[in-house]
């Protein structure tokens, strides 16, 4: 297998308040809610790239198209990182976040490793890193 990912799916209580989150908070591209006249078919998609998406879909739509049960949810399962340029545009996107009602889970600071990070939840507890990475050419 070549890894080719083009889609990054996840699940979400409230796709109305996600949606709203991500278009208006954050600012993502979309087209909105596509798919309502499907019982699961309801899914939000976002542009982040060239040949990348990320999709919003309901946890009840993906536990009946996967046959899993819903499960508790857990934060630290996995983060979405954002890098970014400066550690001035990790100030502003986690500041854009917490204005879009996101959760600051650990303000941005200083690494161990030489950058500079901050952490914040999105509506439904995914948890996203915000980072500036000094070898890393955004």
């Amino acid at each position: 297998m070549k890894p080719r990912i083009t889609v990054i799916t996840i699940g979400v209580h409230d796709l109305e308040k996600s949606l709203h989150f991500y278009r208006d908070g954050l600012g993502f591209p979309t087209e909105g809610i596509i798919g309502k006249e499907f019982e699961y078919g309801a899914v939000v998609f976002i542009q982040l790239q060239d040949n990348l998406r990320l999709a919003l879909w309901p946890r009840k739509s993906i536990a009946h198209d996967s046959g899993l049960s819903i499960t508790p949810v857990s934060s630290t399962e996995m983060t979405l990182g954002h890098n970014v340029s400066s550690k001035a545009e990790v100030d502003a996107v986690m500041d854009q976040a917490k204005s879009a009602g996101a959760a600051i889970v650990k303000p941005a600071h200083d690494t161990f490793w030489g950058g500079y990070s901050g952490y914040f939840q999105d509506p439904d507890g995914h948890l996203w890193e915000v980072v500036w990475n000094p070898e890393w050419v955004v």
